[in-house]
């Protein structure tokens, strides 16, 4: 627990700061939270360094901190530094640098943290409402902006209402086994399934679950909240949601649909597949016709998730061992490492466009940009190329996995519907490019950027061009976190 402790403390002692300093000293409570996520990352390492192969079970097994919880974590604190390093300047433009904003941030990390290593489905709850309502108060942390406030109610309402029905439905797993751990309940409805498995009690509480999962994901038809929290939200915390909060999702629904709830592949899998080509055809089409390019990159965001769905699906229907199965987990995986830095690079970008006068959001915003900030303007294409799935670029790395996954279990034809789904986001991603390289800008001064956003987008940047160039030590990380060795035909690929 000491990695999560150490963030609590840090947003407390956050809390405490923010009363004693004056109003021009407000970036200190950056400082400090950028120093609780080291330190949080050192906490990490240590317990990576002393953890048994298959994990260590604490809180009279409610917590497993195994290599999968690992992985997560350091996702999480990788995408929480890199939006704090963001978060300074815009927040200043803004005129709201306050401390709880940082302590809401590292405390929704705490909240992700739970969500990831929780194997009890109370201490799942309480990890996602954490980092639920930390998320609810930053999306409408503007106070004196409509769209913010307007953005955060939608999110609240249609965030509560799906909490509660993800609460029935694990309410009603209890009911059937008895108890609140993922293991009991797995074999209580591996039983059930073994009598009947169509009945329906456990059917009903499986679907009810998977619509608090497939909500928390923005999978088509629970997404309505992503577009217009993103564009409402501070653009450094859209940034956040899009990868942190979206990676914790993705460890909560893996951890109960693969760790609990396995037996029920069956019934699950079928519904999966229409969801991932909902997600897939709604993404990318409400993409097309955007001008905001949060809500541009929000739609975008909820095509990934449908193509990470379709590697559920090559999981879902292949045997535990096989090469279609961990492919497919390594594709997930590799996709949310992946996309942290690119999704966290774009939003940033888009965040350093905020100034006095201008918001920044709109994709005329990102007129002429090469000719007032070319440094950003060739990273900003980087990570749209990125998002893209164009080589050499880190995204490439993630979709290949998806695909070779669904070749390898034999579902050619969502192989190629996610092919083809992949050249609209090309065209989409290609008209902020346009923008940023031909048009002419409305504005002809150089556009001033903070240090702390060179910072945030120079590692973002970074990373998307190491994981697609050399990507061999990130897929051993992966494979690490499964615990599994390298598919040898992969490997040759790599070299």
């Amino acid at each position: 627990m000491l990695p999560m402790v150490e963030l609590t403390i840090f947003a407390l002692g956050i809390l405490l700061i923010d009363l004693m300093i004056p109003a021009g000293w407000k970036w200190i409570n950056a400082v400090g939270a950028f120093v609780g996520v080291v330190f949080s990352a050192v906490c990490v390492w240590q317990i990576q360094a002393t953890l048994p192969p298959r994990g260590s079970l604490g809180f009279y097994n409610a917590l497993l901190v195994d290599r999968f919880a690992i992985y997560f974590w350091y996702l999480f604190l990788v995408g929480a530094a890199i939006a704090i390093l963001g978060s300074v300047h815009y927040l200043d433009m803004e005129g709201e640098q306050h401390g709880e904003y940082y302590s809401l941030l590292l405390l929704s990390v705490v909240g992700m943290m739970c969500m990831a290593a929780g194997i009890d489905i109370v201490l799942l709850f309480i990890g996602l409402e954490l980092m639920a309502i930390s998320t609810y108060i930053l999306v409408g942390f503007l106070r004196r902006d409509r769209r913010s406030n307007e953005a955060a109610l939608k999110y609240l309402l249609l965030g509560a209402f799906s909490s509660g029905i993800f609460a029935y439905g694990l309410s009603l797993f209890y009911g059937i086994s008895g108890g609140t751990n993922l293991a009991v309940i797995a074999r209580a409805v591996a039983a059930q399934a073994a009598q009947n498995p169509r009945n329906p009690v456990v059917v009903l509480a499986l679907l009810t679950t998977m619509v608090g999962l497939l909500f928390k994901i923005a999978a088509v038809p629970f997404h309505q909240w992503a577009p217009d929290a993103y564009e409402g939200a501070p653009t450094s915390i859209a940034g956040f949601m899009s990868v942190a909060v979206k990676a914790a999702a993705w460890a909560l629904l893996l951890r109960i649909l693969i760790y609990g709830l396995y037996p029920l592949r069956t019934v699950y899998v079928p519904v999966i597949v229409i969801v991932a080509i909902a997600t897939m055809t709604g993404g990318n089409l409400a993409a097309l016709t955007q001008t905001n390019t949060k809500r541009l990159l929000a739609y975008s965001s909820i095509a990934h998730v449908g193509y990470m769905l379709l590697a559920f699906v090559a999981m879902g229907t292949s045997p535990i061992g096989s090469a279609a199965f961990y492919d497919g987990f390594k594709g997930i995986l590799i996709y949310l490492l992946v996309y942290t830095f690119m999704n966290l690079g774009a939003f940033a970008v888009i965040a350093s466009l905020r100034q006095r006068n201008v918001i920044g959001d709109e994709i005329d915003d990102m007129a002429g940009l090469y000719q007032r900030a070319p440094v950003e303007a060739v990273l900003m294409l980087l990570f749209l190329l990125s998002l893209a799935g164009i080589p050499p670029a880190a995204g490439f790395l993630g979709k290949y996995y998806i695909f070779l996954s669904l070749i390898e279990s034999q579902h050619y034809w969502l192989a190629s519907l996610g092919v083809l789904y992949s050249l609209f986001g090309l065209y989409y991603y290609l008209k902020i490019a346009n923008s940023m390289l031909v048009r002419a800008p409305v504005e002809t001064g150089k556009l001033p950027i903070s240090v702390g956003m060179r910072f945030a987008v120079g590692i973002a940047a970074l990373a998307t061009i190491v994981i697609g160039v050399f990507p061999e030590p990130f897929i051993h990380g992966v494979n690490w976190s499964l615990n599994i060795a390298q598919n040898p035909h992969v490997a040759a690929l790599v070299k």
